[in-house]
């Protein structure tokens, strides 16, 4: 049965692969536990650049885990640049498809793990745990899982967003000028 909970959108499915990894023949007995701590609010995440820090909490227990993301190749970044327009775009499960089929998946690659318990694999519970509760918050914001790959420093340092690639639906209440949108002819 699917998990509804974590992944529903494309760019939160990359975080769920981490946990959850396709190449895996056997079930892992973590997963239901490391989605129950998450889903139940057992995971305090925080992001610093490339460095998400999870404190997850497990009965009397609080272990300390650090994830680090590897930036993102500057082949992706141009192919993700390449999709998007306007001044905030929205990152679609669409981008995600076509820079994924154009031989760039935006995914992301871990740098290194580590968690302050005795299991050194690095998939032990807490880490699975945090991964499931980075796919929620990509899920609510895909923006975060480009933010936690420098998408938007490094894309700002060599290429620029194109504003006219597409026509947009909307437009920013802060693109508009007051002073000539409201004027009165006499």
């Amino acid at each position: 049965m699917p998990d509804d909970d974590f992944g529903y959108t494309a760019w939160g499915r990359d975080w769920v692969r981490l946990a959850q990894p396709l190449r895996q023949t056997l079930p892992n007995p973590a997963l239901p536990r490391a989605r129950k701590l998450a889903r139940l609010g057992g995971v305090q995440l925080t992001i610093d650049g490339r460095t998400l820090r999870g404190a997850v909490q497990r009965g009397r227990t609080t272990l300390v885990t650090s994830i680090e993301v590897a930036p993102m190749a500057r082949e992706t970044i141009t192919g993700i640049t390449g999709q998007l327009c306007g001044a905030r775009p929205i990152l679609t499960d669409e981008v995600h498809r076509v820079v994924t089929e154009a031989g760039h998946p935006p995914a992301p690659v871990l740098a290194g793990v580590d968690c302050s318990c005795s299991d050194d694999t690095g998939r032990c519970v807490h880490v699975l745990a945090v991964f499931y509760e980075m796919a929620r918050r990509v899920d609510d914001d895909p923006r975060i899982a480009l933010e936690v790959q420098e998408f938007f420093h490094a894309s700002s340092e060599h290429t620029r967003v194109p504003a006219a690639a597409a026509p947009q639906r909307w437009i920013a209440l802060t693109a508009l000028d007051p002073a000539g949108y409201f004027t009165v002819s006499e």
